[in-house]
This record gives structure tokens, C-alpha cells and sequence, in this order.
């Protein structure tokens, strides 16, 4: 290897191996400066912990030319002894194998060294560091006067962690919650409620009652009714003209369901600040001048409209008798958020069905020239699809009643039937009434919140209590009782962790603390990887292997009352923060004790 030492790094190990790899590459083939290190972790057959591919691409591009080497396996072996000493890397066990696979090989001193420096020093030293240094992250975004049900579960929950995992990547993140607070419901709504109490200043929450039920009946009257159909259109035109008596009815409807809206999300512990599609009206004329500057706008049967390569419908901007829709609207947040608030990346999480939507003004946007032409580069936007929550059925999730499930009902059931497990295990005679609800509504919120995020968003998936409250397989309740055990380890030694950190030596002599320990320092990667690639079931994987990897290292050693205990208390210390950061990423309250 070249005799150079190279500054040692916390965190994102395959980051710093292709550091190494980039340098060994420049010395290896100065002629090919293009070339980008190709660093994995290793398969489970090879002898490695990581692996540089980059050989075989190599040697397709130098073979035939005036070059020293004759196969891939070599340009693999130049690799290998250009590649920096480092004390990261056991350079004795690295090998190459097949057609140039560079195995590479961590230093177990050097792994065991980076456990301890994060205990010490805190496991933020691991976070990842992406180009960004703002984002917005537009998600959640129920409809102003209807409450939210199963369906909000996922842009809620799946938002949430998009977002955790930026700011704990040390990115600003604004997090907006683009409610529907601005659209030609609110006439039925408002004449409804003028018709149910015409003295609007005594209307409060409890008067309103079932939020739902004042829609249902609104819209039920709006259908039949031809008169008041009238009375509705007509007062969405005066509410959006201004008049101060429909706007202040507008503002009690929609006083009423932030109130409820916030219950939730006090109770799911997930933070949003409101810029609803009314936030941006004062904007739209103006994007919409700005566009047409552009010569982007055309006339088309009557609207105003934006023709995109691509897509066989235009983009509507305006719509045929003047007004605004969803296009003008979101046209003009993402300006907003572009030009006002800075955001170098803005993140949509909608459900597929949006999909096109999102596509045509995001291509809208490029036309303008908002953004660059690659969806790589920033300031960058992407939507973040999700599948269908479904029932048993495999159809959308409902009641018997054929009616949407209520979040609210659904959280409620999940918290009462974790507190059922815990009293069938005894706890409520081991625990206060206040420790064994708090424990069941982090079990049972946690549950509901695992078993959404640990499925690829891509698809949809099958709600079952039973399989998301089981304390077996890859669920939220077998995670927080394996930490839970752990901290019970931690705490039957009698020995101050702390100051364990300060005194202890840990050690990875044995294959099962070196593959625990290994897995512990992949997390840095993986979270950059879940957070790049917007996909939380890639944190929940990296979880779930976290706790099986312990389980097979504890089902084999000792630890209280061993040889070995203070190095495998740090061990177990290690993972316990390790899966606590995980929780946090996930918006899961950990639980310490079963």
C-alpha cells in the first residue's frame, strides 16, 4: 500500500473507503480522471467487509491501449497497493478476488476505537453530512373540515422521518403541513353553518360536534338541494372576494380543525407548521404574470394552460370562468419556496395517485426555469409517492359501515390493546398507572407507526393489529422489548455506564462482537442512504438486522459476571444508543423496561 497517512473519520465508513479508493484510482490510472470509486459492502460470500468493484469497468475502457496491466484481475491488485495506508484498514487481510473485486477489510482496533470515540462524544459525530442546507418537507395535508383517518397515517408518518432524518443530518428543515383550507367547498361548508347557527360568533367545537358528520350533511344538502346549491356557489365567490363575514366564518370552520388536526399530531409527537393553499393566494396572480412573461401560457378552450412535451393533457393554470386550482396553487408555493424561503431541496409526500400532478409542474417549473434541468441537481424537487393503506380484503382500509376509519380511533385501538398485553403479562402489578399508559402508548403508537414505515412506500399494505402489535418477526413491539433488554442488562450489572465509557476498553475478539460492532458503524451510511433515496423501510431493515445481530451475539456470550463484561457492557451500551437514535428517526418513544 502507498505510504501516505490519511486523516481518520467517524461516521460513514463507505464514504471515507471511497476517499481512499478515489486516490488510489488518480495513482492507479491518471489517464481516466472521470472515473468515480465504486464502493460497496461486501456479499456474504466474500471475504470482506467492504468491496471496490471499479476493475472490471476499468479495464473495458484501457484494455486494447498501451497499459501495464493484462487482465481486471490486476488492475484489482493495482488498486489494492495504491490504495493510502490507513489505520481504518487491516491491510494484511485485504485480498482481491474474481475479476478484480478489491475485498477490503476494517482494522478491529480501529472499529472498536470508533465505538468508544461515539459513545464518548455522542452518536450525532456519526450523522451524515448531505449537499443541502435547507429543505422543505411538505407533507401530512388533510383537508380543512374533515377529520383525519387511516389514510393520513402514511404522509404523516412516512413526512415525519424524511424530516428527522435531514435535521439529524444537520439540515434546516421546514416542515409544512399545505393544508386544504381554500376551495369551492367552503360555500356549502359556510351556508351550512350559517344556516345551523346564524349567530356564527357562538360557534365552537363542541356546537359543530363530529366534524365528518357537519361535511356529510353539508355536502348531502348541496346535492339535493338546488336552492341552497345556489346560496353555496355564491358564497364562495364572496369569501374569496374578501367579504369580512364569510371570511371570519371561514376562519371559525377552520379554527375548529386545527384544533382537531393538532390532537393528532400531539399524539403521534410529529411537528408541522401550517402554510395551508390559502397562505399562497396573494402570490398566484403574480406566478401567473410571470409565466405568461415567459410566453409559457396559452390559451386552450377557453382556460389558460401550460402545453408540456410528454404529456397529452396541458397543464391548467386558470380555469375557463378565472378562477384557480390546484396547478396555480402549487405553482405558486413552490416559487414561494424556491425564491422566499430558500430551500435548496422540497420533498412532497402524496400518495401515487398524485403522481402526474406532480410531474407536470415540476416540468412546468423546469420550463420556466425555476430549476435545473436535471432532478439531481438543486434546488431539487421530488415527490415521494406512497401506496394504499388496505384491510383484510386487500381494498382500501374501512369500517363495516363502508366509512373511512378515523386516525383518532385507530390510534385509541392500538394503544387499548398494547395495554391489554401488558396487564396479561402482570405489569399493571409491577408498574403505576402512569408508567403502564405511557408504555402502552409508545408501544402501541410505535406500532402503528413501524408497521407503515417498515414497508417499501412504493407499494401499499395490509393493516392488522395482530401483526403489528405481535412481539415476534420485524415489528415495533419486539424492537422496543429488545431494547428494553438491553437496558435491563446495562442495568442488573450495577456498574455506571458513563463512566464505564471514560475507564472501559472495548474489544471485537469474538465473530459475533465483531459483526455487531461492524453493523453498529453502517449506520451513518444507511441512514444517508434511506434519506437519498427516501425510502424509511431502509432504516427499518437496518434496525431490525441491529437487533438480530445482537440477539445472536448475546445468545452466545456472557456478559454480567464475565471476563469480558466492561467491553460487552460498552457493546451493548453501543447498540442500545444506536437503536434509541433509530427510534428517533422513526418518531418512536423507546421504551427501558418490560
Amino acid at each position: 500500500m502507498e505510504s501516505k497517512k490519511n486523516q481518520e473519520c467517524t461516521g460513514n465508513l463507505k464514504r471515507q473507503l471511497e476517499k481512499f479508493f478515489d486516490a488510489s484510482l488518480r495513482s492507479t490510472v491518471p489517464d481516466q480522471p472521470g472515473v468515480k470509486p465504486v464502493v460497496s459492502t461486501s456479499p456474504l460470500d466474500r471475504s470482506g467487509d467492504y468491496q471496490c468493484n471499479n476493475a472490471m469497468g476499468l479495464w473495458s475502457m484501457i484494455k486494447g491501449k498501451d497499459s501495464q496491466f493484462k487482465a481486471p484481475l490486476a488492475v484489482g491488485e493495482a488498486l489494492l497497493n495504491n490504495l493510502p495506508t490507513s489505520e481504518m484498514v487491516d491491510s494484511c487481510s485485504c485480498s482481491v478476488t474474481g475479476p478484480g473485486f478489491v475485498n477490503v477489510v476494517l482494522s478491529t482496533k480501529w472499529m472498536a476505537k470508533s465505538i468508544e470515540s461515539m459513545l464518548i462524544n455522542g452518536i450525532d459525530t456519526w450523522a451524515p453530512a448531505p449537499p443541502v442546507k435547507r429543505a422543505v418537507v411538505d407533507f401530512s395535508s388533510p383537508n380543512i373540515a374533515k377529520e383525519m383517518h387511516v389514510g393520513h397515517i402514511r404522509p404523516t408518518v412516512i413526512g415525519d422521518t424524511l424530516a428527522r432524518m435531514l435535521e439529524f443530518s444537520n439540515v434546516e428543515v421546514l416542515r409544512r403541513n399545505h393544508v386544504g383550507d381554500w376551495g369551492t367547498q367552503f360555500g356549502m361548508l359556510i351556508e351550512y353553518l350559517f344556516e345551523k347557527f346564524p349567530d356564527t360568533d357562538s360557534v365552537t367545537e363542541t356546537a359543530i360536534g363530529d366534524l365528518q358528520s357537519f361535511y356529510r350533511k353539508s355536502k348531502s344538502k348541496f346535492d339535493l338541494d338546488p336552492d341552497f346549491k345556489e346560496k353555496a356557489q355564491k358564497a364562495v365567490v364572496r369569501l374569496q372576494g374578501g367579504d369580512p363575514i364569510y371570511r371570519k366564518a371561514w376562519a371559525k370552520i377552520c379554527d375548529i380543525s386545527r384544533t382537531e388536526f393538532a390532537k393528532v399530531y400531539q399524539r403521534l409527537q410529529i411537528e408541522l407548521e401550517e402554510k395551508g393553499e390559502s397562505f399562497y393566494n396573494p402570490y398566484i396572480a403574480n406566478v401567473i404574470g410571470e409565466l405568461d412573461s415567459k410566453g409559457l401560457i396559452e390559451e386552450s378552450e377557453g382556460a389558460r394552460v401550460i402545453f408540456l412535451e410528454g404529456f397529452k393533457i396541458p397543464l391548467i393554470v386558470v380555469k375557463s370562468d378565472g378562477g384557480f386550482n390546484y396547478a396555480s396553487t402549487d405553482l405558486t408555493a413552490l416559487w414561494y419556496r424556491l425564491n422566499e424561503e430558500k430551500a435548496d431541496w422540497i420533498i412532497y409526500v402524496t400518495d401515487f395517485g398524485q403522481k402526474q400532478h406532480f410531474n407536470m409542474f415540476f416540468k412546468a417549473a423546469r420550463k420556466a426555469g425555476w430549476l435545473p434541468d436535471s432532478d439531481k441537481a438543486y434546488p431539487r424537487v421530488d415527490h415521494v409517492g406512497f401506496g394504499l393503506v388496505n384491510g383484510a380484503d386487500n381494498k382500501r382500509f374501512r369500517t363495516r359501515c363502508s366509512d373511512v376509519v378515523r386516525l383518532v380511533d385507530l390510534l385509541d385501538e392500538a394503544k387499548t390493546r398494547s395495554k391489554t398485553a401488558l396487564i396479561e403479562r402482570g405489569k399493571d402489578k409491577e408498574w403505576t398507572p402512569e408508567e403502564l399508559d405511557q408504555t402502552a402508548e409508545a408501544i402501541g403508537y410505535g406500532a402503528v407507526k413501524y408497521a407503515d414505515l417498515k414497508n417499501n412506500i412504493t407499494t401499499g399494505y395490509t393493516f392488522n393489529f395482530d401483526d403489528m402489535l405481535s412481539d415476534k418477526g420485524n415489528t415495533a413491539v419486539y424492537l422496543l422489548y429488545a431494547h428494553a433488554r438491553i437496558c435491563s442488562i446495562i442495568r442488573k450489572s450495577g456498574k455506571d455506564i458513563d463512566e464505564l465509557k471514560k475507564t472501559g476498553k472495548l474489544v471485537l475478539d469474538h465473530p459475533e462482537e465483531r459483526a455487531l460492532g461492524l453493523h453498529l458503524l453502517r449506520f451513518a451510511e444507511t441512514v444517508e442512504e434511506a434519506c437519498t433515496t427516501m425510502l424509511p423501510n431502509v432504516l427499518c431493515l437496518y434496525l431490525y438486522s441491529l437487533s438480530e445481530r445482537f440477539t445472536s451475539f448475546y445468545s452466545i456470550h456472557q456478559v454480567n459476571g464475565s471476563p469480558e463484561e466492561a467491553s460487552r457492557l460498552l457493546l451493548c451500551e453501543a447498540t442500545a444508543v444506536v437503536m434509541r437514535k433509530c427510534f428517533h428517526l422513526l418518531g418512536i418513544t423507546p421504551v427501558y423496561k418490560i
